[in-house]
């Protein structure tokens, strides 16, 4: 007797899950727009006072002083940028700037990156405490140490020369501490492979684990220049030649020097920051890369 064989009935595939929906943007046109016109108006707040101090700077100072909530108030004029200028050496000032932030950016990402990767991968002894110190000196104010590094530079004979203004702003224990963190992360089995291939731990150092670190050394790196760019208490303290100056230090100078005057303050602002805005401008792509990669714009 032969059996007959039962056809196989087809599975029912589960119903799919409906999609959720977009917790940012929702569906439908009406969302985007709403969240566009937010943007809109987010981007404009932050805009006024770059605005505000553009139109300022442009202004005679009989204009810029007169009472009024219009940014314009009289006719265009650059007789305060004329003024700083003329006043001032903007262009030794500049290339103090340039410099010293160049060196101590260079410094810092060399020196933190060799000690984050030694508290990463080091088995020496002290690793903890001294990472624990390294962590606890982030909540040192820095302002805390001026009167100690002050009297070292006089120790050494180090005021009004450039190391004196590189050398204490190149200690960056929240720069160790977080690239010490992404090293954690990169996979041991690379570096394993490569000493299995004879190569020493500086070279593992520079062949396996810095090209997996650029964004997050990038982003030190733009962070570390901002800073001592636009660090103005350290260098104003410790340098007195007006040679020696950088341009937030010097420009300060020549508007103290002569009262304040608002036009010319403006100016002066603008003429600071212009250096970094053209950075900006053409490295904004590797700035924003870096900063949605590691994180660090809250920091």
């Amino acid at each position: 007797m032969s059996a007959t064989a039962t056809p196989l009935r087809p599975r029912r595939r589960p119903p799919l899950a409906p999609a959720e929906p977009s917790l940012v943007l929702g569906h439908g046109r009406l969302p985007r727009v709403l969240a566009g016109t937010a943007l809109a108006v987010l981007a404009a707040v932050w805009l006024l006072p770059f605005v505000w101090a553009v139109a300022t700077s442009v202004q005679s100072e009989q204009d810029a002083a007169s009472p009024g909530l219009s940014p314009i108030k009289g006719a265009f004029t650059t007789e305060a940028y004329r003024q700083i200028l003329e006043r001032g050496n903007v262009t030794v000032w500049a290339f103090n700037s340039f410099l010293i932030a160049g060196l101590v950016t260079l410094i810092t990402v060399v020196v933190s990156t060799l000690a984050a990767y030694g508290f990463s991968r080091g088995t020496f002894r002290g690793r903890r405490t001294l990472l624990a110190v390294t962590v606890a000196a982030i909540l040192v104010p820095p302002q805390l140490l001026v009167v100690p590094l002050f009297e070292q530079m006089l120790l050494f004979n180090l005021v009004d020369t450039y190391a004196a203004v590189i050398l204490p702003q190149v200690v960056a224990p929240m720069m160790v501490f977080i690239l010490k963190r992404f090293f954690d992360g990169i996979p041991r089995e690379l570096e394993d492979a490569a000493r299995m291939d004879g190569a020493s731990e500086f070279r593992v150092f520079l062949s396996i684990v810095l090209p997996l670190s650029r964004p997050i050394v990038a982003a030190v790196a733009i962070f570390v220049f901002i800073g001592a760019w636009n660090n103005f208490m350290w260098p104003f303290i410790v340098t007195n030649d007006p040679d020696l100056m950088t341009l937030p230090v010097g420009l300060a100078t020549v508007k103290d020097a002569f009262g304040i005057q608002y036009a010319q303050s403006m100016a002066s602002a603008l003429l600071a920051a212009l250096p970094l805005i053209v950075v900006f401008l053409f490295f904004q792509r590797r700035i924003v890369d870096s900063v949605a990669t590691t994180g660090l714009g809250g920091s």
